[in-house]
């Protein structure tokens, strides 16, 4: 694997993003030793020229770390809302959906790449409907997307759609557990040290942020969440 791809939705412009994002592709190189490549989706404009940023962490004039997305937003990609446009070019037309899957142009550009869908083949079709999933803000746009997918039900049957769902629901589920350690610490006025935070902001396994939870109700130093181990 040459390239390991970090596909982001960006909903508004997020200042935590700024740790988040270099971490993820330091990650990914240190876990794989692929080039990693962040792409940042958004619906916005204004999010898209945030998210175009630079971020540079270290001294200025010689930063010791530069993150430079790859951001596709309205003003980037062409709007695809004609089926036979979508036919051609399959790919394109699941990123104009997920860039302008709102407005008035929501019906068309859904409607268009759900017929589109059913010209490929299952495993790629089945990737494609979660992406887009994931990206539509709007909630009546993503009610319409999941509607078009039930009438083409063997997307969300289908066992690589199931994976995708259920490794999304494992992501959620660790980081929500790793967030509600500290915030018990804090909200207990006990200091988080940069070392603590991110120890548990890197751990995978349930088991252990449970224990660590646990413990962060009890302990009178953070440190104190690692005794033992």
């Amino acid at each position: 694997m040459d390239h390991g791809l970090v596909v982001e939705s960006q909903g508004e412009v997020d200042g935590r993003k700024r740790g988040s994002w270099p971490y993820y592709l330091s990650y990914l190189y240190e876990k794989y030793r692929c080039e990693p490549v962040l792409i940042v989706i958004t619906q916005s404009s204004a999010t898209a020229r945030w998210a175009s940023q630079p971020i540079r962490l270290g001294l200025r004039g010689w930063e010791s770390l530069t993150v430079r997305p790859l951001v596709l937003g309205p003003e980037s990609v062409p709007v695809i809302a004609d089926e036979r446009e979508a036919v051609q070019d399959v790919p394109l037309a699941v990123l104009s959906a997920m860039t302008h899957g709102r407005g008035r142009n929501a019906a068309a550009i859904l409607e268009s790449l759900a017929a589109a869908l059913k010209t490929i083949d299952r495993d790629s079709a089945a990737v494609f409907v979660q992406f887009v999933d994931s990206c539509l803000v709007d909630p009546q746009a993503k009610q319409m997307w999941r509607d078009l997918m039930t009438a083409m039900q063997y997307f969300w049957r289908h066992p690589l759609a199931e994976q995708v769902r259920e490794e999304g629901r494992e992501e959620g589920r660790v980081q929500e557990r790793a967030e509600m350690v500290l915030r018990v610490l804090e909200w207990r006025g006990i200091a988080v040290s940069d070392p603590v935070r991110e120890r548990v902001g890197a751990c995978t396994d349930l088991d252990q942020l449970e224990t660590w939870a646990q413990r962060a109700v009890h302990v009178t130093d953070a440190a104190e969440l690692f005794v033992g181990e």
